[in-house]
């Protein structure tokens, strides 16, 4: 069984091509799973996925693994989201998610998506077990799993991929964790300054865009809000034919608070499709690679 959702669209969530921007995504997705658990599951019903009858308990999100496949314009009808459950576990269980129109032609899918969660102590800052209750609960929205990204290697800290993180109040929820929506903005606020530093020089590259094609985000220790930065450090790690990859870290000290690994695309936005980039162009960030 699935949940569908249909979730209202904001003209603020376009980004400068007129598509919704990767990070709003991630919001519809919480705006899903929200909604499911508040109809199908009372114990974990909240307004940020929290029991409603127990103020220091909650669930928190373990990892995000998002899939994007056909931009989605801004229109005044919803978007049509269905989610469901592809494993339950002992302590967590992993949703999925399908971003979709219904058209004449078919469904048109704009993304997939997983996301592993864990019941969560607020009070003790530590994850627990599903109650037998909970996995009862779940256990009618029970698919097939899909396979799991590959894991996210450590970053080596590299000066041009440098960012300082400022946690704005407005990021964090009512335990002052930072949601788990706005790692994907800071992985991204971290990643343009870095290219954009990057391809100054490199012949050609201000003749196209990217856009993103897949993200992956583990979820280490939580985001606390603080007037000290974070650091972020960012890194590109492959190239390929019209495509790059970035991974990445926040940081606190040592400590590594979250990993992301995003693909990028290039995309030429007359013909809404993906391009070759000048071979000048990927053979400067090979460079960066292998330097």
């Amino acid at each position: 069984m699935r949940h569908l959702y249909q979730c209202p669209m904001r003209w603020a969530d376009l980004d400068l091509l007129g598509h919704v921007n990767n990070v709003v995504y991630v919001d519809y997705l919480q705006e899903a799973r929200v909604d499911m658990m508040r109809t199908h599951a009372p114990r974990t019903r909240s307004p940020r996925d929290v029991p409603a009858d127990s103020p220091s308990d909650g669930i928190v999100v373990v990892r995000h693994e998002v899939t994007y496949l056909t931009p989605l314009a801004f229109r005044f009808r919803p978007i049509s989201i269905e989610c469901w459950v592809t494993e339950i576990r002992a302590a967590s269980f992993t949703m999925a998610y399908e971003v979709f129109d219904e058209t004449p032609q078919g469904r048109v899918v704009h993304l997939r998506a997983s996301t592993v969660l864990t019941p969560y102590v607020f009070a003790t800052e530590s994850p627990r077990r599903l109650s037998p209750e909970e996995k009862l609960a779940l256990a009618p929205f029970l698919e097939e799993s899909p396979p799991a990204s590959a894991a996210i290697a450590p970053v080596t800290p590299w000066k041009p991929g440098h960012y300082p993180l400022h946690v704005r109040f407005s990021d964090v929820d009512i335990y002052g964790h930072v949601n788990n929506v706005k790692y994907f903005e800071y992985f991204q606020e971290a990643r343009i300054p870095m290219m954009e530093r990057l391809v100054a020089d490199i012949p050609g590259a201000d003749g196209f865009h990217v856009v993103v094609a897949q993200t992956d985000v583990d979820y280490k220790v939580p985001i606390l809000f603080r007037l000290d930065p974070y650091d972020v450090h960012s890194h590109i790690t492959h190239v390929g034919r019209k495509s790059f990859t970035i991974e990445s870290e926040i940081r606190d000290g040592d400590v590594v608070l979250s990993r992301a690994r995003v693909v990028l695309v290039v995309f030429d936005a007359a013909t809404q499709r993906s391009v070759e980039p000048p071979e000048a162009f990927r053979e400067a960030m090979r460079r960066i690679v292998s330097g």
